[in-house]
């Protein structure tokens, strides 16, 4: 069987395609090795670049298993992201491991995979309580990081430099993203309990240059702006550009989340103040690694939290 490391190298239609061509009619034939498919979110993100990388060399290292990583063109590509599990769905694969990127349209493809006999893991972004209650998947395993959790480390981190009183703007990602939902609630309850002063908050859909847009417009609107909260360092480096513009790098303060190294090289120079490391690159393997242990028999379930870490200058050494 011909393994596709870098499937998302042609357009994802004929990736489709392709993985459809190399697989058999039931993915873990007699004598075959057992097949993982990811579905990740925008490749176009450096976090998932990081994330792919990270999967597939532990795929290669570990050498019993075939990965077929996929991903969406864009952040707000969701029905690529449906395509691809119910393609991986036909195909009879032995584990799906999802990044969705809207928390409730992936909820209907995820029950017909699990209702196919196929595991599934949910990681990164997780899918909607209500949705999966509903689905009757309320006990489907999600690997990932305390979202709210990472922006509140964040957010203190910026009202600690801004004080009292300090105004700031949020960038929110896809309002349809569960972890865009709590990466908000933790910005704003660190605004809350550090006294900061929030002038608005709006989406960017986790995309650079909306939010290179999107600054420049609020840059006018609000040019009392102290500081920005950017839910993931893709929306952070479309802000920075917008400041550099403006010639206010460095004078407005900005936290991210993602800790993705274009965002390290703005730390170091001062126009980026923190980020959020969730350990992106070992993320998606931790998701195949609960995956094999589900079909081994250990019964799992709920919330398998892995680590957030606030990363500021004196973290890096470059």
């Amino acid at each position: 069987m011909k393994t596709f490391s870098r499937i998302l190298a042609v357009p994802f239609v004929v990736a489709l395609a392709l993985v459809a061509h190399a697989l058999p009619t039931h993915a873990a034939d007699a004598g075959k090795k057992p097949v993982v498919g990811l579905v990740m979110k925008s490749l176009a993100n450096e976090f998932f670049k990081s994330m792919e990388e990270g999967a597939v060399k532990y795929a290669k290292q570990d050498g019993t298993f075939t990965l077929i990583p996929v991903g969406m063109n864009s952040e707000t590509d969701i029905d690529t992201q449906i395509a691809a599990v119910e393609n991986f769905v036909t195909q009879k694969v032995d584990i799906i491991c999802v990044a969705p990127a809207d928390s409730v349209g992936l909820v209907a493809p995820v029950k017909r995979a699990v209702q196919a006999g196929i595991t599934v893991v949910n990681f990164d972004v997780k899918l909607d309580d209500k949705a999966l209650a509903a689905a009757g998947l309320k006990d489907l395993v999600f690997v990932g990081p305390d979202n709210a959790e990472g922006a509140y480390l964040a957010g203190t981190a910026l009202a600690k430099k801004l004080g009292k009183g300090g105004k700031v703007v949020i960038l929110e990602g896809n309002p349809g993203a569960d972890n865009a939902k709590m990466r908000k609630a933790g910005f704003e309850r660190a605004a809350k309990e550090h006294g900061l002063v929030v002038l608005t908050s709006m989406t960017a859909h986790w995309e650079t240059e909306e939010a290179n847009t999107l600054m420049t417009n609020l840059l006018t609107r609000f040019p009392d702006v102290q500081g920005v909260m950017a839910a993931n360092d893709s929306m952070a480096l479309g802000v920075v550009k917008a400041l550099d513009a403006a010639g206010k790098s460095g004078k407005i303060q900005v936290v991210g989340f993602d800790n993705i190294p274009a965002v390290q090289k703005l730390i170091h120079e001062g126009k980026v103040l923190a980020t959020i490391d969730q350990f992106g690159p070992d993320m998606a393997t931790n998701c195949i690694k609960t995956g094999f242990k589900m079909k081994k028999g250990e019964k799992l379930h709920g919330w398998i939290k892995t680590p957030v870490k606030l990363v500021t200058a004196k973290d890096l050494v470059m």
